[in-house]
């Protein structure tokens, strides 16, 4: 092929690239700079464009439309209060990034099975950065947690444990049991065992040391920090995992049919195909559980199970908030 064809074939290759491109950057960034974002629901597409640059410092234009259903948008790690974005109408939002790093938008309305796959980011820079700042493992991490593995407890209460009568029993009760680290560390069946092994609480029986590991978790939270953790378990789990927390949400038994139906396509998808929500009513399985290996999970996801990852929407107080709120199924008067 002589030099001055192929010269002419590659012109046209870039003016017909050309006139695909620039409709779309027209799309995305008008005249002013606003970025127009569509969202539609994630099985035909999720957030349009997906990923976004902007500046620290330098207020970033956007305009939300929805093209199908009723979304909404927020940003994570951060206390940005979510805003509706209806279909058929543009809602204009602007933004201003005072760290570098990477933000995730993302849906906050129920609007189908893959609502939690409707995310988006913004890669914010700035022409100053200096050396990134060190991250500390998360506390599973720094355990060695496999939070993956089977955890069930090997010792339940006969009732419900009462945080109010553990109270009773602080004088006899070594202070190292109500540090932090002790409770997020461990999860309430190893707390009931290290407590039945400690001779300064031999002549306590059963029901009464549970009523001690209630009070334990107690102690560790506050009424505000369960208020939180209930509304936000409202708004991000409790449409899987139902709203009493019994793994029964409206999309429960859509997330295990669409994992027996995974487990017929694909060949070893037994392992990772979605799973009918974990019932966190269930004593065997929660007091099996410490807060570090429920931080694991909500943070990291359910590695294809349908559990969604996060650890890029929830500050590290939501989280815990969470966390804490999970328990409040096993223990009373965790509020007093």
């Amino acid at each position: 092929m002589r030099r001055s064809e192929m010269l002419s074939r590659m012109l046209v290759i870039a003016g017909v690239l050309i006139v695909l491109l620039v409709p779309l950057a027209v799309r995305f960034y008008d005249g002013q700079g606003i970025v127009e974002i569509h969202g539609r629901m994630a099985e035909t597409g999720g957030w349009s464009p997906s990923a976004i640059k902007a500046q620290v410092g330098v207020p970033l234009h956007l305009r939300l439309t929805s093209d199908d259903v009723m979304h909404g948008f927020a940003i994570g790690q951060s206390e940005m209060a979510a805003v509706d974005v209806p279909p058929g109408k543009m809602t204009e939002l602007t933004l201003t990034f005072d760290k570098p790093g990477t933000y995730t938008y993302y849906c906050t309305r129920w609007c189908g099975l893959n609502h939690w796959r409707m995310r988006g980011t913004i890669e914010v820079t700035s022409d100053g950065l200096g050396a990134p700042q060190p991250v500390s493992p998360p506390l599973y991490v720094t355990l060695n947690l496999d939070i993956d593995a089977p955890h069930p407890a090997p010792v339940t209460p006969l009732e419900r444990p009462s945080a109010l009568r553990g109270a009773a029993f602080t004088a006899l009760l070594p202070p190292s049991y109500l540090t932090t680290d002790y409770y997020r560390s461990y999860s309430p069946a190893q707390a009931f065992n290290d407590l039945r092994s400690d001779p300064a609480l031999k002549s306590l029986n059963n029901a009464q040391l549970w009523d001690i590991v209630a009070f334990i978790w107690q102690s560790n939270t506050t009424p505000e920090g369960l208020a939180a953790g209930k509304q936000l378990f409202a708004q991000n789990c409790a449409a899987c995992h139902g709203e009493n927390g019994a793994g029964n949400g409206v999309f429960a038994d859509k997330l295990a049919a669409a994992g027996e139906k995974s487990s017929e396509d694909m060949t070893g998808a037994k392992g990772m195909q979605m799973k009918k929500p974990v019932n966190f009513t269930d004593p065997a399985n929660m007091l099996g559980a410490s807060p570090a290996l429920l931080l694991g999970k909500t943070i990291r996801g359910g590695m294809g199970t349908g559990m969604p990852m996060w650890g890029s929407i929830f500050t590290d107080e939501k989280t815990w908030n969470i966390i804490a709120y999970l328990y409040s199924f096993h223990f009373t008067e965790v509020t007093k």
